[in-house]
């Protein structure tokens, strides 16, 4: 059995036995080393991607469950970007675990130096519930690919996702390998990660929470990998094609409701093309949902009551309200929603939104942009939409960011070969491709001397002369 269910604090306490079996168990079969070789790790990829295709209809109907994402979505952001990432990484996995050989300085002749890629042992990955199998799953590959073992903790927040994701792993993997972990997230600090010195934790979630996973994982000094969210900025210039970056932003904005860590948070927008813009997202979304997107079957909902609620409560009186607005309890349903804020200290402008609210603004100078993107810094995502190579070069290099696009919105996040994650608030480590692959293990420094010859000058006595030599060799 390699699910542990604890639906709350006194169940948690009594399967605490079973939670440090499991990790002892994870622990005793890393050390044996069946999880090192090439093939290994490649047949259990190819076990792994095996598993989604048998489960892929479930999957489907999950995401439906949980956040009404119709089979295009569910597929094209999460499942298909599994597949992506698992056919990217049989590819290359090979080539990225051949020792790498670099040079060693004369002084240590006769020898050989060489950087072996060390896998971590065992790891825990703890996923959100906006994107409950993708975020799962991909830091997955890449700790298979790693040569770890792996402690699965799923969002319970997205609890229709979160039994497919169970069934699939329990009937794919040996506990003592892959297990999941269900039950609240919140009881992970003092049962599982304060308990047990990990080698690795890997978070995807809100700044919040990722705080509490560092503090936790600092008592057993236990390294993590935080990505986590923040307001990403979309600046769109006069010189930017308008219909071009209204159709991105609309659909990089409200794909998932809005439910995206690197979705656009707000627009800044140069004022002599801001009224161009806002009508020519208004026309896209209209093109995109219809005229009553509660009715399209593109459109997903809110993942709970809470989140609506939280959403719902920005739309005060502060707020302009340009289009949208409209929201539906029972439906778990909010209208896509353009607003303006002129408040500086309202909370549009400095919680993460994470739903289908977005935020415009008009600028005059760069200068303006800096100030607005410097009283929420360390975005996790960038994106700008100009034809003004200069300008393009001058934000791109003074503001800090973890990824973005140019004229685009979303997409940096499937190029396998991109590293994404964030900086500074918005995160620490990279994963997807060879960046997964680095994240989940370390290079091992090792150097090798022949014992053919040794030099004399390293010893006591020392004679005078073995100076002047020491000071050759190393200038």
């Amino acid at each position: 059995m390699s699910v542990l269910v604890a639906s709350d604090t006194l169940s948690l306490s009594l399967n605490q036995l079973q939670i440090d079996q499991l990790v002892v168990s994870q622990q005793q079969f890393f050390n044996s080393g069946v999880t090192r070789s090439y093939a290994f790790r490649k047949a259990q990829l190819n076990v792994l991607k095996k598993a989604i295709q048998r489960r892929e209809k479930d999957i489907i109907h999950a995401l439906h469950q949980d956040l009404r994402k119709n089979e295009f979505e569910a597929y094209g952001t999460e499942i298909g970007f599994i597949y992506t990432d698992i056919r990217h990484t049989l590819n290359h996995l090979h080539q990225w675990m051949q020792t790498k050989r670099v040079a060693t300085p004369i002084m240590f002749w006769p020898g050989s130096s060489r950087i072996v890629h060390d896998p971590l042992g065992t790891v825990l990955i703890i996923s959100p519930w906006n994107y409950p199998f993708q975020l799962l799953i991909a830091p997955l590959i890449a700790a298979i690919a790693g040569g770890n073992t792996a402690i699965l903790k799923p969002s319970e927040l997205a609890p229709a996702t979160e039994a497919v994701l169970s069934a699939l792993i329990e009937e794919t993997f040996e506990p003592e390998y892959i297990a999941i972990i269900k039950g609240p997230g919140q009881l992970l600090g003092p049962q599982l990660i304060e308990r047990h010195h990990l080698d690795h934790i890997f978070y995807t979630g809100s700044t919040q929470v990722g705080r509490i996973i560092m503090q936790h994982a600092a008592r057993q000094l236990t390294p993590v990998t935080l990505e986590l969210g923040g307001k990403s900025p979309c600046i769109v210039d006069e010189t930017a094609d308008i219909v071009w970056a209204a159709k991105k932003i609309a659909w990089g904005k409200f794909i998932n409701a809005g439910q995206t860590c690197v979705a656009p948070d707000y627009v800044l927008v140069h004022e002599n093309v801001k009224d161009k813009l806002v009508e020519a997202i208004k026309h896209q979304l209209q093109k995109m949902y219809g005229n009553d997107a509660q009715k399209s079957p593109d459109y997903p909902r809110i993942i709970n009551q809470r989140r609506l609620n939280t959403l719902a409560g920005y739309l005060d009186e502060q707020v302009v309200v340009i289009c949208g607005g409209k929201t539906d309890a029972a439906d778990l349903y909010m209208e896509p929603t353009l607003v303006e804020v002129n408040e500086a200290e309202h909370p549009l402008w400095h919680d993460e939104i994470f739903g289908p609210i977005l935020l415009i603004r008009s600028y005059k100078t760069a200068d303006e942009l800096f100030e607005v993107i410097n009283v929420n810094p360390y975005p996790l995502a960038f994106y700008l939409f100009t034809k003004n190579r200069h300008f393009e070069r001058e934000l791109t290099e003074k503001i800090r960011f973890g990824g973005g696009c140019i004229n685009n919105t979303l997409v940096h996040l499937g190029n396998p070969d991109l590293p994404f994650g964030g900086t500074g608030y918005s995160g620490m480590g990279q994963y997807h491709g060879y960046e997964g692959f680095r994240t989940f293990t370390r290079p091992k420094s090792i150097m090798k001397t022949s014992t053919w010859i040794d030099a004399p000058l390293w010893y006591p006595p020392v004679k005078s002369w073995y100076v002047n030599v020491l000071k050759k060799l190393m200038k």
